[in-house]
């Protein structure tokens, strides 16, 4: 409704810089009347998306007015502005005294073509923390009835993250909500799949380390098969889909059965579970580097394409990804390559899980600390001075 309306806004402090934002996106024609303002005002000025006159305000301001918000810390000049807005029928909101404003402003979000307010008896935190609630369920589908959800068949690639499902992407979640079939990898977060609604349909594939696992053809076909039964699939993977996850070859069965598909990112999980226990992969001073490697082959082996020769001579920050039973071997590659006897390792097991735990080591005595500490998969390796940085931390 504010939409190419003059809407005057004096004061270019915080509140300002909170408004105003919200103004422009509804179109309206803001002035904000301020002898200063913040940087990020001044930045709105700057690109012209708003009008800013570098002075006090004046009467005059409010001619033509539909909106006017009264935002200085002096309340004379609120008072003043309030005052001009009564006389000319301008509604105004004050932000510093609501009881003497002749209008208040609801915490307001949207999404989707759905505008939420929220006015909760003038309690502004309030207001916004149950306007936060109600736009979290629209975002994850869990508000919105199942039959106005978006039902058009397709395959949706989604990453869940490092697997605490609190750490999968919004537009993720909402992707699940949508889903008539889930066709849901070990690793991908389990405790979300209690939450799908009851007739969704649940296909398992999970692929146990050196166990029983669904062929990767199988997972094409069922995602071809299921949206041509008009069914909105989506394909859940832990981490991110197309680090290791294999999640292009399921791109291009898709595509090639001209499926169409779409990808949801996930926060992949050789940045994100180092990054949880306290390791950065790279460091100001440390590590300006850092490269990420599938240890499920040895060293050696005719199906590798790692050159590890060549990566023993980095001296960035190492990851490794499904090497736990590869690790001896890697780390003896990398001693003879020319790494350092006590190049630090960290051995994150089941991270972002609640059993994660971390084994710190050495290229010389990981083999030994492996066996130890009976580390079994999934875990992470990290190798490099970053793992010495994040040690010496007090915490």
């Amino acid at each position: 409704m504010l939409a190419d309306r003059r809407v005057v806004v004096v004061g270019g402090g915080h509140v300002a810089q909170r408004r105003v934002p919200q103004l422009i996106a509804v179109g309206a024609d803001v002035v904000v009347v301020s002898p200063e303002v913040t940087p990020a005002v001044e930045g709105l000025a700057t690109g012209g998306e708003i009008t800013w006159h570098q002075r006090g305000f004046e009467d005059a301001d409010l001619e033509g007015a539909w909106y006017v918000i009264a935002a200085t810390d002096d309340f004379e000049v609120n008072e003043s502005v309030s005052e001009g807005a009564e006389r000319r029928r301008i509604f105004c909101v004050r932000a510093d005294d609501g009881t003497r404003a002749s209008a208040w402003t609801p915490a307001v979000g949207r999404h989707a073509g759905v505008t939420v307010a929220v006015l909760g008896q003038r309690e502004p935190r309030r207001s916004a923390a149950v306007r936060d609630e109600i736009l979290e369920g629209l975002r994850e589908g869990t508000i919105v009835a199942r039959h106005q959800r978006d039902r058009s068949p397709g395959v949706v690639l989604v990453g869940g993250g490092p697997g605490d499902p609190d750490l999968i992407s919004v537009a993720g979640r909402k992707a699940l909500m949508e889903a008539d079939v889930v066709v849901a990898d070990r690793l991908a977060p389990r405790e979300l799949l209690g939450e799908l609604p009851a007739d969704v349909e649940l296909v398992d594939v999970a692929k146990l380390p050196r166990g029983r696992s669904a062929q990767q053809e199988e997972i094409n076909r069922i995602l071809v098969d299921r949206y041509r039964a008009g069914k909105r699939v989506v394909r859940f993977k832990g981490g991110d889909n197309f680090v290791f996850g294999r999640g292009f070859e399921e791109v291009e069965a898709c595509r090639n059965a001209g499926v169409p598909v779409t990808v949801v990112p996930g926060l992949t999980s050789p940045v994100a579970v180092p990054a949880l226990a306290g390791i950065p992969v790279t460091h100001r001073g440390v590590a300006h580097d850092f490269t990420v490697i599938s240890g499920h082959l040895p060293p050696g082996h005719a199906d590798s394409l790692t050159d590890w020769g060549a990566v023993s001579r980095l001296r960035g920050t190492l990851v490794l990804m499904m090497a736990v039973e590869n690790a001896p071997a890697i780390a003896d590659v990398l001693l003879a390559g020319g790494r350092r006897p006590d190049t630090p390792v960290a051995v994150i097991c089941d991270g972002s899980m609640p059993g994660e735990r971390t084994v710190f080591s050495t290229l010389a005595s990981l083999s030994e600390d492996l066996d130890r500490e009976s580390v079994k998969p999934p875990a992470i390796i990290v190798v490099g001075e970053v793992v010495a940085v994040a040690q010496n931390v007090p915490g």
